[in-house]
């Protein structure tokens, strides 16, 4: 390994590493953010249902998967779906007004995260694995084509591409 490679690799763990921490702060951020709705939260899981959806007042969610696992967990008016196939894993989570979208297969894990009303999208296939956060006002998605944020409380990454955005910076074109 040449000093320069070692160089690459080192910064692409500081750089990973940092886009962790952006993700934290923007998931805190959004966490503790403003007041919203009360709503009982519900989780839906698949399996053991084929297709599992539940509405609690204003959250909602459902999951299904085939051969696969998909959760999606709603609260607050939140709404997150979770479709999974393949061998693949899915996850979304959604609070606040928010709304999350995971969908994963081949073997890939997504996960979608959307605090306090932030709308994200995560699809992961193949070995991949996917992660989008978005916090009130924010946007963010991480699929097969790269990484896109909108607004100041946004982060996704793309473990097969490398790629990575946090607040609006670093996102790929579409």
């Amino acid at each position: 390994m040449s000093i320069r490679s070692f160089r690459s690799v080192l910064t692409a763990r500081r750089s990973f590493r940092a886009g962790v921490l952006v993700a934290v702060g923007v998931a805190s951020a959004a966490l503790f953010g403003g007041g919203t709705a009360a709503a009982a939260p519900v989780t839906c899981v698949s399996p053991p249902s084929a297709n599992d959806i539940l509405v609690s007042d204003t959250a909602s969610c459902g999951a299904t998967a085939e051969d696969a696992f998909a959760r999606a967990y709603a609260a607050d008016s939140g709404t997150a779906v979770s479709v999974a196939e393949s061998a693949g894993a899915a996850e979304a989570h959604a609070t606040g007004f928010g709304t999350a979208l995971s969908a994963a297969r081949d073997g890939g894990r997504s996960f979608a995260y959307a605090l306090g009303g932030g709308l994200s999208h995560s699809w992961a296939q193949g070995p991949a694995t996917t992660l989008s956060v978005a916090g009130y006002g924010s946007g963010a998605t991480a699929d097969t084509t790269g990484v896109t944020c909108v607004g100041a409380q946004s982060f996704a990454v793309n473990t097969a591409t490398g790629q990575w955005c946090a607040v609006g910076v670093g996102s790929t074109p579409r």
